[in-house]
């Protein structure tokens, strides 16, 4: 495993979790941002399903070193849904302090191991796991988590004991809990915390109350 930012993995452990935004548009990165960051989840994945994604990561993270200057608690923002070079490279360029990919992808390793950016590459199967550690990255997102449950996990936890696991895809409240318990570095929050009507209606109260519920019961507490 190759984390070329403590500050990924740390963040990872410490909170339990991270975010995967997704919606068709997002106006203002940095309210979203800090909504999220209130209930506790300070790892915030902006995906290049979202048109402009690139700007909308350049603005977050501005705000975000900003807001670390001044000694606040602050977004850790990175890109996801990284599919080819070009968006690695977009990516990167814009500020991401992280990359997620969906699935393996050498290429995108690469950039990222170039430019001493982590990345969290997808996998399911224990070959995808192998690829992944091989390829350097700093976690293994395990997707689609709800293809294989935590007991899938806490398999994968004997060939590869130390390996940092992020399953991501179909985790909510009632569920993050058994996959921390399964081995989880941190469980991936997607619509069930950041709705793309939450987004749209700038309700950023129900994001921070969905964070801290979700962070609670990752935390099993």
């Amino acid at each position: 495993m190759n984390d070329t930012d403590p500050a990924l993995l740390s963040t990872l452990r410490a909170d339990r979790a991270l975010t995967v935004v997704r919606a068709p548009r997002i106006d203002d990165p940095a309210a979203l941002c800090a909504a999220l960051v209130s209930g506790g989840i300070r790892t915030v994945e902006f995906t290049f399903t979202t048109p402009g994604v690139e700007q909308i990561v350049a603005e977050a993270v501005a705000v975000a070193a900003a807001a670390a200057e001044q000694g606040g608690a602050a977004a850790l923002v990175g890109a996801g849904t990284v599919t080819d070079e070009a968006k690695a490279e977009a990516a990167i360029a814009a500020g991401a302090r992280f990359i997620v990919t969906p699935g393996l992808h050498d290429g995108v390793a690469a950039i990222c191991r170039e430019a001493g950016i982590p990345f969290l590459l997808g996998a399911l199967s224990p070959s995808e796991v192998m690829r992944a550690v091989e390829a350097g990255a700093a976690a293994v997102k395990i997707f689609p988590a709800s293809l294989v449950g935590p007991g899938y996990l806490k398999d994968l936890a004997g060939p590869f004991p130390g390996v940092p696991f992020v399953p991501s895809g179909g985790l909510h409240a009632d569920n993050a809990a058994a996959w921390v318990q399964a081995g989880a570095l941190a469980v991936t929050a997607g619509s069930s915390v950041v709705s793309a009507a939450a987004i749209e209606a700038a309700d950023w109260s129900a994001v921070t109350d969905r964070a801290a519920a979700f962070v609670a019961a990752a935390k099993g507490s």
